[in-house]
């Protein structure tokens, strides 16, 4: 008897062996994927992290051509989608980022507006950063009289520093192209609402770490042919 239970204690040794390395090795597997960033986690790292300058004064500039003739006041809302997104995104204090209106009087008590750098212009309204846009192409029609609307906004967003005048951002580029538009909204108020939340949220997503997921958006264009 004591022979055969010697045996069979033999026999389990393997087996048990064997199950403590599969548990072994599927709990290192379970901390491997546990230690795993999910999609949810992953960030796109700033261009130019402006988290870190919330106590800098910031400006921002929209420019259009002047052969661009369009009927709603466009630098208004792009200037207010992009301060939007400053606030929620960036976490910029309102207080500063320098207001619409304030830089409306300046530009209309100044004859010579058209002739500032966007450095000049910052000064002049005590911006420590510029965030100049420039708007290159805009389109806006509706669709047969259905009440819908397909558009189109191209614009380019540089970052200055009025200190020195230096270009903070982009570093590769003279500027970074911003593209976004849709085939089609309901009413040309909404329509314009979401080509400038589209653009804002373009330009203002390379100034914080922000989440892979959120990152890319609907309405931004990236294909060639795409805005036609």
């Amino acid at each position: 008897m004591t022979d055969n239970r010697k045996k069979q204690k033999t026999k389990k040794l393997p087996v048990f062996f064997m199950l403590a390395a599969v548990f072994f090795y599927s709990g290192c597997g379970i901390v491997g994927l546990l230690g795993t960033q999910s999609q949810y986690e992953k960030k796109i790292p700033a261009e130019y992290d402006l988290t870190t300058q919330r106590d800098k004064q910031i400006l921002v500039l929209v420019e259009q051509p002047g052969w661009l003739s369009i009927k709603v006041n466009l630098r208004y809302y792009l200037t207010e989608a992009v301060r939007e997104n400053l606030i929620l995104k960036v976490k910029v204090l309102p207080e500063h980022i320098i207001s619409y209106n304030e830089l409306s009087e300046f530009r209309s008590n100044r004859s010579d507006f058209s002739l500032l750098s966007p450095v000049e212009v910052g000064e002049a309204l005590d911006a420590d950063i510029v965030l100049l846009v420039i708007i290159e192409d805009y389109q806006l029609s509706e669709m047969a009289e259905t009440g819908y609307y397909g558009g189109f906004l191209g614009a380019q967003a540089i970052l200055f520093e009025t200190a020195s005048g230096a270009k903070l951002w982009p570093e590769l580029t003279e500027g970074k192209s911003i593209r976004v538009g849709f085939e089609a909204e309901k009413e040309q108020e909404a329509a314009v609402d979401r080509l400038v939340s589209a653009c804002a949220y373009c330009i203002t997503r390379y100034f914080y770490n922000c989440p892979k997921y959120k990152f890319k958006i609907f309405d931004e264009g990236n294909q060639a042919g795409w805005e036609l």
